[in-house]
């Protein structure tokens, strides 16, 4: 009985997966996963301590599935990546960036509702 309680206690307590449509890229593979990509991403530039990227990361991931055919989601730590956040002059987060063909088509800096994100990307895809 004892066994069975700790197996559940480790269910509940497990973070949820992020949505497979989100890719994490770091400074090794931003250009390939990014840069090299034929379609449109999204780069989320977020940290672990940043309340707002918390609060963003839900609807970064209803977007992914709903955009998924349109945009890549992708994600990227600054905290672990400090090489791409300096490159593209990142200098408070949440930001995100839309790239498409390699180059940075718009930005939009702080926490967006889904309506405001879905504004952003409808307005540049």
């Amino acid at each position: 009985m004892g066994s069975a309680h700790v197996a559940s206690f480790y269910e509940i307590t497990e973070v949820p997966a992020m949505s497979e449509q989100i890719k994490y890229v770091s400074d090794a593979s931003f250009e390939a996963d990014v840069l090299k990509s034929d379609k449109p991403v999204l780069v989320d530039f977020w940290a672990e301590w940043c309340g707002p990227c918390k609060m963003i990361a839900p609807i970064l991931d209803e977007v992914s599935k709903d955009y998924g055919e349109k945009v890549q989601i992708a994600k990227i730590n600054v905290d672990e990546n400090q090489g791409v956040p300096a490159k593209f002059g990142i200098r408070g987060i949440p930001t995100l960036i839309l790239f498409k063909n390699g180059a940075v088509a718009a930005q939009k800096v702080g926490a967006l509702s889904k309506s405001q994100l879905t504004a952003f990307l409808d307005s540049h895809l």
